[in-house]
């Protein structure tokens, strides 16, 4: 019983390697193209690696819990990750420096892969390590996915000899929109670390996405350069977080229409900015 179960785990690694080679090609050949095709390939491996990751996590899933399934929550990071790193990749330049890019995207994709698939096979549920392991690993994909969304997107990362241009309006509303996406499926993520309730879930993690939308646009305008907007991006999202987290869990506590009108306050004050700008 021993070696048959040493067998499965051999095979569950190798179906988690497999799926991260897959994303790695992927990711590569992605490299050859640029907008808007690479926004194509961005979604055709968003959903390859949702697919590949439920189909991998069911595999692995002890007999008891097979039949319960896999959590959606579950899929979100190693499908943002692969998408983050595609979008990250074009930040560096052909040649030899590609080699470790690719390195590093299997390195992160695997890394999800094995994080969720130890909390799905845990029998106790989520620990208290395991619940800062994803929030640690949720930051780190916010960054790479907010990067790698602003380098797929023509002027949407400010270079400093370039400072005083503003972006076009549609790719300022591709910016946000791909922003609050990515906020959207990670805050998802977090927000089940917390809550049970799928209603209160999905609007914690619109929130997320509309604090992260309004920040895009906000951090745009001010044109703070080069990766120092991802990572205030990233910073923003685990304020939010942690301001989420604070708030009680019922929709129709005060705090939560405190938050939202806060939103819709800041959202208007933005959009008024970048009107302003372009005049």
């Amino acid at each position: 019983m021993t070696v048959s179960r040493t067998i499965e785990a051999m095979n569950d690694r190798l179906a988690r390697r497999d799926l991260a080679i897959a994303a790695v090609v992927i990711v590569g050949l992605s490299r050859l193209l640029e907008p808007p095709a690479v926004w194509a390939v961005a979604v055709f491996l968003l959903g390859a690696v949702l697919l590949g990751t439920l189909q991998v996590l069911a595999d692995e899933a002890p007999p008891a819990e097979a039949s319960m399934g896999v959590p959606i929550e579950s899929l979100i990071l190693p499908s943002v990750a692969a998408v983050a790193c595609l979008g990250a990749i074009r930040l560096v330049p052909f040649g030899l420096w590609l080699a470790p890019a690719l390195l590093v995207t299997g390195l992160v994709v695997g890394r999800t892969l094995a994080l969720e698939a130890r909390i799905h096979a845990a029998p106790e549920g989520l620990t208290a390590d395991d619940r800062t392991a994803v929030l640690v690993t949720i930051l780190l994909v916010a960054f790479l996915a907010f990067t790698g969304v602003a380098a797929m997107i023509p002027g949407a990362l400010v270079q400093p000899v370039a400072i005083g241009g503003t972006l076009p309006e549609t790719n300022l509303l591709v910016l946000a929109g791909a922003d609050a996406i990515v906020a959207f499926l990670l805050g998802y993520r977090a927000a089940s670390l917390r809550v049970i309730n799928l209603r209160d879930a999905l609007w914690s993690a619109l929130t997320y996405g509309l604090a992260i939308a309004i920040g895009a646009a906000a951090l745009r305008a001010m044109e703070i350069p080069r990766l120092i907007g991802p990572a205030l991006l990233t910073l923003l999202f685990y304020l939010w977080d942690a301001f989420a987290g604070a708030a009680p869990s019922r929709r129709r506590d005060g705090r939560w229409l405190w938050q939202t009108g806060l939103l819709v306050i800041l959202g208007l004050a933005v959009i008024a900015w970048n009107l302003l700008l372009r005049r």
